[in-house]
């Protein structure tokens, strides 16, 4: 059996996405994406003074932030940026672990890829690859000209 085609635009790049971020919450935050695989994209984010919240745990905003921009971002690259733009719908999260330092990792891993919604699942794990939060990002897929963008 045939392994079915990347949803990504092909020429998507690391050095290009991360690029985007410059001025962003992505940014201020320390997102970095590092890996574009077949179906899947992924990035770390430091839990540290900015991430952390007042109890010295990782707060569960940054974590949404973090599967919200892994899923955005992987969402947007199933699609023609001249045309059409993929915008966060809704999402949910289960934070299962805390953490207090060092960095945490996620990959978001395409469930459904239409022409109008995209559902990406979302799971971020600590620096010992322990689960710390599970997400479930739906996307609406818009026309750029009904954006305003």
């Amino acid at each position: 059996m045939a392994a079915s085609p990347s949803p990504f635009r092909p020429g998507a790049s690391l050095e290009r996405i991360n690029a985007d971020r410059a001025g962003t919450l992505i940014e201020r935050l320390g997102i970095e994406i590092t890996g574009i695989g077949h179906d899947s994209l992924s990035g770390t984010m430091p839990v540290d003074e900015r991430t952390r919240q007042p109890y010295g745990l990782l707060h569960g905003g940054a974590s949404v932030a973090l599967a919200e921009t892994l899923g955005s971002v992987a969402a947007n690259l199933c699609l023609d940026p001249r045309t059409h733009i993929a915008v966060g719908l809704e999402i949910n999260a289960n934070h299962v672990r805390a953490v207090t330092s060092g960095e945490v990792s996620g990959t978001a891993s395409a469930i459904h890829i239409g022409r109008s919604t995209q559902v990406w699942d979302i799971r971020i794990t600590d620096d010992q690859d322990r689960l710390v939060c599970v997400s479930r990002l739906t996307i609406a897929v818009v026309e750029r000209n009904r954006t305003g963008s």
